[in-house]
């Protein structure tokens, strides 16, 4: 299946990154190359763009759509909180766009989405290690249940983490139908009729947890921004509360990271701001909504890195 991810909010980023045309800017979570085009055709011949991915498939998909660009282009498979290791240079600009891509979702071997039957992966990285079919057929019901309300907000956790316990007593969970079988059945008939998809906030938690997507996005912003050049920028594209809430607190922390008590007339804890938010938190046109349903969710977070004279 041929690689495609449609980018989103991409003249919002250009115009948020602030692009110097001589500048290193890296896209973290690459995909199929469509911000990475957008920030290296800005670029000089002394530019650098540095393309991370931790799924081959991207890579292949971006070196191709990338070959024609005139500054140096650097390809580097990883996670994007080992992105300052792998790359070993300071940035002008990063962007982090979070959401899991097109291909993933539609590739039904992947078996990312429950709109297709396929065995239970959903690894970004196929050569990792945990998989969606051995979180669901191994994992605890305590764990289950956890990782169902932290990170799928699914309020019926309990129930569902107790079905499939049931379940995979009987025989191993294989595909995404059978786990989606057998969330419907522990969801009470109000719950099947949400417009949203009875499986969407499980699928979305277990997801998280085959990738450690929310331990990933602290890692990456606490050593990115440590890592920018003055006045280089980091964007971040948020699909999710979970996410934008990591991204909006850490940003917060790094702008006005002094601990001491408010009653404190000057600051003693010697914690230095480390630049500004630029942009708070804003969401697709209506019109970009309209042309990308899946866009709908989606929050842009910027911030500037200042260091001291």
């Amino acid at each position: 299946m041929e690689f495609k991810h449609i980018s989103i909010m991409v003249p919002e980023i250009i115009e948020a990154l602030n692009i110097n045309p001589d500048g290193v800017y890296a896209d973290g979570t690459a995909g199929g190359g469509g911000h990475s085009l957008a920030i290296g055709s800005l670029l000089s011949e002394k530019g650098t763009m540095i393309c991370n991915d931790r799924d081959p498939e991207a890579l292949k998909a971006c070196q191709e759509r990338l070959k024609d660009l005139t500054c140096n282009l650097r390809l580097i498979r990883g996670t994007f909180s080992d992105l300052v290791e792998n790359s070993n240079v300071p940035f002008d600009g990063v962007l982090l766009d979070l959401g899991v891509s097109s291909y993933q979702l539609d590739c039904p071997e992947r078996g990312f989405s429950y709109m297709h039957d396929a065995p239970l992966d959903m690894r970004m990285n196929p050569t990792d290690s945990l998989s969606a079919k051995q979180i669901v057929n191994q994992w605890s019901e305590q764990e289950l249940t956890r990782i169902f309300f932290e990170y799928g907000e699914e309020r019926y956790s309990r129930r569902i983490a107790s079905e499939i316990v049931a379940a995979r007593a009987n025989k191993p969970i294989e595909t995404t139908f059978e786990l989606v079988d057998i969330i419907k059945r522990a969801l009470p008939k109000a719950a099947l009729k949400e417009k949203q998809h009875p499986a969407k906030r499980v699928f979305q938690a277990i997801r998280i947890a085959v990738n450690d997507e929310l331990e990933q996005i602290r890692i990456a912003l606490d050593s990115i921004v440590e890592n920018m050049n003055d006045k280089g920028r980091i964007a971040v594209l948020t699909f999710h509360s979970l996410e934008d809430r990591i991204v909006k607190t850490a940003f917060a922390r790094y702008e006005r990271p002094c601990t001491c008590p408010p009653e404190f007339p000057v600051c003693v804890c010697g914690k230095k701001s480390l630049g500004k938010v630029i942009v708070k938190g804003i969401s697709p046109s209506a019109e970009e909504i309209s042309g990308n349903p899946r866009s709908r969710s989606t929050r842009l977070r910027v911030f500037e890195r200042r260091k001291e004279e």
